[in-house]
């Protein structure tokens, strides 16, 4: 049985990289939280926030139960990021700044765009859909994580985030119109995410603001 399960998750697209995006974003949203000061409750309450809120509203939106709900799994993998990120804690001074955490950030960035591309094309939206919801299933759980430590969801400002997201649903979107496997799909969204986003960490991409475009009277 146990062999069943492994070669079945392993052959399943959606559920790899829905286990690698829980541990990744739970890992950035509790080093958030330890940062800010909050207590274990906090820093747990955060980091599920960031692993589950944007796949919540990506199955709401595809009329489903949110598979939070569904699966004690799903909560396991949240929790094992949450001990991740109070081990990187003890031994490092800036877990929140570490290249460990903006690797997993990346990574967990490029999970969550994929899966919400997939459920998307299973549910049978638009090109828009697939793009939209694979960009809220992206970038969902940072917002909401963001509001509940008292700051402004930096999805909004100029830091390239988002858009890697965006991105990555339209190679998604892309791929699959030409005909490829869904395996292949989800291959080049996660690759085109996580490297739009680590190239954007290493130049310092950032999206232009009305008061640099030069627009604006001083």
């Amino acid at each position: 049985m146990s062999q069943d399960f492994i070669a079945s998750f392993f052959g399943d697209p959606f559920a790899v990289m829905n286990a690698i995006g829980l541990v990744a974003f739970a890992l950035v949203g509790s080093s958030k939280a330890i940062r800010e000061g909050f207590d274990v409750f906090g820093i747990t309450i955060v980091g599920l926030a960031m692993a589950f809120a944007g796949g919540a509203t990506r199955d709401l939106l595809v009329a489903r139960v949110p598979l939070a709900l569904q699966s004690p799994l799903e909560i396991g993998l949240g929790l094992v990021g949450v001990g991740l990120a109070i081990a990187l804690s003890v031994v490092l001074s800036s877990p929140e700044t570490h290249p460990v955490t903006l690797v997993s950030d990346a990574i967990g960035l490029a999970a969550f765009t994929t899966t919400g591309a997939i459920v998307a094309t299973e549910a049978g939206v638009s090109a828009f859909g697939i793009v939209a919801i694979a960009t809220i299933n992206a970038v969902g759980g940072g917002a909401f994580a963001d509001v509940l430590l008292d700051r402004a969801p930096f999805i909004l400002f100029e830091d390239f985030y988002a858009s890697c997201a965006v991105l990555g649903g339209i190679a998604y979107w892309m791929v699959g119109t030409l005909g490829a496997t869904g395996s292949t799909a989800a291959g080049a969204c996660a690759v085109v995410t996580v490297v739009t986003r680590l190239a954007a960490v290493t130049y310092g991409w950032n999206l232009p603001t009305v008061q640099r475009s030069g627009l604006r009277s001083e």
